[in-house]
């Protein structure tokens, strides 16, 4: 098996994942992803599609992320991880669908309006 390369995102986040058989190694953007996501949360995040296939350190993950915050980034990663696991093996996509790891999330920020404070926020109506 050779290196599959996939894309995730969420929001403004974008992140090209390489996934190569190996011994479980996480890098991201040249910096291990411990040290890329402190939070405990976000690194359960980037686990949770071994952990559903049952593939935890069989593969390594090379991915390079841009744009967004450091949640849209982790979640774009989840995604292009469950697309690499579907492509190297077919059986995984039901239980990673079943757990909505293969929806791309569409949410995103929506645009400020012309005459408004923010987005739907409107400034203080004053009737005289």
């Amino acid at each position: 098996m050779e290196v599959i390369n996939k894309i995730g995102r969420r929001k403004k986040a974008v992140a090209r994942v390489y996934l190569s058989p190996g011994t479980g190694k996480f890098q991201v953007n040249g910096r291990e992803a411990k040290n890329y996501f402190p939070d405990g949360t976000l690194q359960y995040l980037l686990d949770q599609p071994f952990y559903i296939t049952g593939e935890t350190g069989k593969y390594d993950v090379k991915a390079n992320l841009a744009g967004g915050g450091i949640k849209g980034q982790a979640e774009a990663l989840r995604l292009g991880i469950s697309r690499a696991l579907v492509e190297v093996n077919a059986e995984f996509r039901p239980p990673l669908k079943a757990e909505g790891l293969l929806e791309r999330d569409s949410r995103i920020v929506e645009r400020k309006k012309p005459g408004q404070k923010k987005a739907r926020k409107k400034f203080q109506f004053s009737k005289r």
